[in-house]
């Protein structure tokens, strides 16, 4: 059998030289070289070519390469088998190109067998020779002698001219690329198939040229390109199709590259590519483009997608390589190194400016560290040179107070010239209280035996010219602790600890609250909050505790009232007690005695409102409803002695307990009133006597709507009988709508006359003022006259309350005390410890007067 045909068997054997079996064991030479599979192999298997084995057996590794070379060449199958000829050729004749190359191929392949027909040796069969042809003009008949030769001479033509045909139309193709083809090649296309498109577009009217009714259609298919790997939709305007219209145009107006070569599309990718422009950036540059984009915090990122892991800390060039790969970017590598190294360089130029703006800004802190210290150095030097000065002034004020020459006037002037030329220090040396130290041996000669109850007034200069200079709230002392503050409680407080304690009577508040109005501007207030708690509230309890409404006869609310702007709800551990003193005199009272009102009415505004009420519903109320019980009404003779019992309480009483007291009244009124109308009565003195009932009610009650509805009922009742009508009785419901109007609108009435008497009292006052005070034809009063000067110079005039003296209530007209005495026409003020006449101009000479003694 042939060497090709022999069976290989499976076993190590055939994969070794020289291999044999030594005691079990396998040895051998070398390892045989294996042929490499090929893509034939892998199709087709045991049905490839017979000779690849032979081949590789037979030849070794030159033959291999030789056999590959040889089927990497495209063979034409078309072609028929080739003799070899034997016979001559003339001179003049030439062979055939495609036979010279495939002689040539045959000479070259040593190995093949010999086959029939041209080219073949001498000794095989075939008409040709080895011999070249010339191009002469003979018989082309004489070529190939025989009618096979002339066959395959007819093949051979025939095959030339496919393939010529073939080139011309890959070369018009390629020529033409993709541009519109013309009018008249409309219907080429027919060639190829039974003709049938173009005779269906002639019959709907086309005539060539483009299509459509104005001819503006395109003859050619639309074609698509292909969008780029990764590569959004509508990214950048991309144009997927392209028009060939629009194509036509444009080769006409750019000429068409010429095809390049088959050598030249095997060059390297990196030579397609048009060489970039180079980029260079300074330091500079770089840094001012990192300042734009800011300097952001670094934040790492570990990528482990890859085999490693990577530490980056920007995203930009996450993707760098695959990008580079996937754009076949020559020599990505060396790009990366090289990127890196550009990296590495910018990083470095960064830190190097960071370290220098670093340094720069160290350089400006210190530099202003440096100007702050210069700047304390300089005050400090200042402050040493000030304190030399205090210390100097000190140590002179304390020689003079070893001497015994030191005065309070010589003292406070030296503090004031050191507060005003060096107020920082003094504050930072707490010099105030030092003053006080040197101060308070001169205070406590100034005030001592002194009697504050009898000269409230004295040391008040003295006093007032140290406020400024002792009591500084920034210097963050609290009221207690403060030198001003220490200084009255050594000298003022206990002189009047002592004047309270031991002269001071709490029914005769006037002397204290003379000494606590003189004082209220110096007075601090945890000082006076010590006098108050301890002098005055514990006198006030005490006295309260042994006060007997039946003994006294100075009213309580005299001597309690006056302390209530400055003891306000302090004294509410006093109310109790008071209540139950008058309760349990109440229960003997009469109404017919006028005390229990003139000692209950002052406290309706101080006991709250559900306690005085109570005290009214319990004590008062029953025994002025019996009064009201035995009242009589009598037009011939009437004794109001009764009413006027009851009457004196409607301020006192709340409105709703004293309406039943009311209705008791008006019930025997109208009654009355309806049998005098009913005897044929003289209207005139009817009138008179209802308006005489009206005048004696209080405004307090007029202003209620029941009572002004009791009042209408009687006057309808007289309209009725001065009408001739039927009057109604009384307590009939008849013509309850009608009295309602009529109260209405007689409501109104009274209205609109107060609102013009208040005119015409705001008339009056505009028109001036006489020159000792009295009103000039008006109808104001003194005390009105008294608030009116007070407002043209600019004072504050005002009740005092709770302030009484001899039953007169104590206003504040600027800085002193005055009281108005209405039924006499006078103003008294006082002056010193005592009251005396004045006139207005007076009175302002005494506040201007006051006032200059305070500075």
């Amino acid at each position: 059998m042939d060497e090709d045909q022999e069976m290989e068997r499976f076993g190590m054997e055939n994969d070794f030289d020289d291999g044999q079996w030594i005691g079990g064991e396998f040895y051998y030479r070398n390892r045989k070289e294996k042929r490499a599979q090929t893509k034939d192999d892998v199709l087709y298997g045991i049905f490839a070519s017979g000779d690849s084995d032979s081949d590789y057996e037979g030849r070794g590794l030159g033959s291999s390469r030789k056999r590959k070379k040889d089927l990497s060449k495209k063979q034409d199958l078309t072609k028929p088998v080739n003799f070899v000829s034997t016979g001559s050729v003339m001179p003049n004749q030439e062979i055939d190109t495609d036979l010279k190359e495939d002689l040539k191929e045959m000479e070259e392949d040593d190995d093949r067998p010999p086959v029939l027909g041209a080219g073949g040796s001498s000794s095989g069969l075939g008409f040709g020779s080895k011999t070249t042809h010339g191009d002469g003009d003979g018989d082309v008949d004489s070529f190939l002698p025989s009618a096979f030769g002339k066959k395959i001479k007819e093949g051979a033509l025939l095959r030339r001219e496919k393939e010529k045909e073939k080139s011309m139309l890959a070369k018009k193709s390629s020529q033409a690329g993709k541009r519109e083809p013309e009018a008249g090649d409309v219907g080429t296309f027919e060639k190829h198939t039974k003709g049938i498109g173009m005779k269906l577009l002639e019959k709907m009217g086309y005539k060539g040229g483009g299509l459509g009714k104005n001819e503006q259609g395109i003859t050619a298919p639309i074609e698509a390109k292909l969008r780029p790997k990764n590569m959004g939709m509508g990214f950048n305007d991309y144009k997927e199709t392209k028009v060939p219209a629009l194509q036509e145009s444009e080769a006409k107006s750019t000429p068409l590259p010429a095809q390049p070569l088959e050598s030249h599309k095997r060059e390297k990718p990196w030579l397609k590519q048009a060489p970039k422009k180079k980029f260079y950036i300074t330091a500079e540059e770089l840094l001012a483009k990192k300042q734009e984009q800011g300097f952001d915090q670094v934040q790492k990122v570990f990528d482990m997608r890859g085999p490693q892991v990577r530490v980056l800390t920007n995203l930009e060039n996450l993707n760098a390589e695959e990008k580079a790969r996937e754009n076949d970017i020559p020599m990505p590598e060396l790009q990366h190194n090289m990127k890196l190294i550009v990296d590495l360089a910018e990083l470095d130029i960064q830190k190097i400016d960071r370290d220098l703006r670093n340094e720069r800004e160290t350089v400006v802190s210190l530099q202003k560290e440096k100007e702050k210290l210069q700047a304390q150095e300089v005050h400090q030097r200042k402050q040493l040179e000030n304190m030399e000065v205090i210390m100097n002034e000190l140590d002179r004020i304390g020689e003079e107070s070893k001497e015994g020459t030191l005065t309070l006037d010589s003292l406070v002037n030296s503090f004031l010239d050191l507060q005003q030329r060096y107020a920082d220090d003094y504050k930072l040396c707490n010099l105030s209280s030092i003053a006080c130290s040197y101060a308070l041996p001169l205070f406590i000669r100034v005030f001592q035996g002194w009697d504050p109850l009898q000269n409230p007034t004295h040391g008040l200069e003295i006093v007032s010219s140290w406020k400024n200079l002792l009591h500084d709230n920034s210097l963050g002392f609290s009221d207690m602790a403060s030198p001003y503050s220490q200084l009255f409680m050594e000298v003022v407080f206990p002189a009047v600890r002592i004047a309270g304690t031991n002269t001071w009577q709490a029914r005769d508040p006037e002397p204290m609250l003379r000494f606590l109005d003189s004082w209220e501007k110096l007075l601090p207030p945890v000082v006076l909050h010590t006098i108050l708690d301890n002098i005055v509230l514990p006198k006030l309890s005490a006295a309260v505790d042994s006060w007997d409404p039946r003994r006294e006869t100075i009213p309580i609310h005299s001597w309690i009232h006056p302390w209530l702007p400055l003891l306000g709800q302090k004294l509410e551990t006093c109310y109790h007690t008071i209540r139950c003193r008058l309760e349990s005199v109440l229960h003997a009272w009469h109404p017919s005695d006028m005390s229990a009102y003139y000692i209950l009415s002052p406290w309706k505004t101080v006991f709250d409102p559900s306690s005085w009420e109570k005290l009214m519903v319990r004590f008062i109320v029953p025994k002025l409803l019996a009064v009201m019980h035995e009242f009589q009404v009598n037009p011939a003779n009437q004794n109001l002695d009764q009413f006027y019992w009851v009457r004196t309480w409607a301020s006192a009483i709340p409105i709703h307990h004293m309406l039943p007291l009311m209705d008791i009244f008006f019930n025997k009124w109208q009654e009355v009133l309806y049998h005098w109308l009913c005897s044929n009565p003289n209207f005139e003195e009817v009138t008179k006597w209802y308006l005489g009932w009206k005048e004696l009610l209080p405004p307090e009650l007029l202003a209620n709507d029941h009572i002004r509805y009791r009042l209408n009922v009687g006057l309808d009742m007289m309209n009725q009988a001065t009408e001739g009508m039927e009057v109604v009785q009384p307590g009939l419901r008849e013509n309850i709508s009608y009295l309602r109007a009529l109260e209405k609108r007689q409501f109104e009435t009274q209205k609109k006359a107060a609102a013009q008497a208040q005119q015409h009292a705001s008339a009056n006052l505009s028109g001036g003022l006489q020159g000792d005070g009295k009103e000039s034809g008006s109808e104001l009063s003194l005390k009105e006259v008294v608030e009116f000067h007070a407002q043209q110079n600019g004072l504050l005039f005002k009740p005092k309350p709770g302030r009484i003296h001899d039953g007169h209530q104590i206003y504040g007209f600027g800085s002193i005390s005055i009281i108005i005495d209405s039924l006499n026409q006078k103003v008294m003020a006082q002056t010193e410890d005592k009251w005396s006449f004045v006139s207005l101009e007076q009175l302002l000479e005494l506040h201007n007067r006051y006032i200059l003694k305070r500075r």
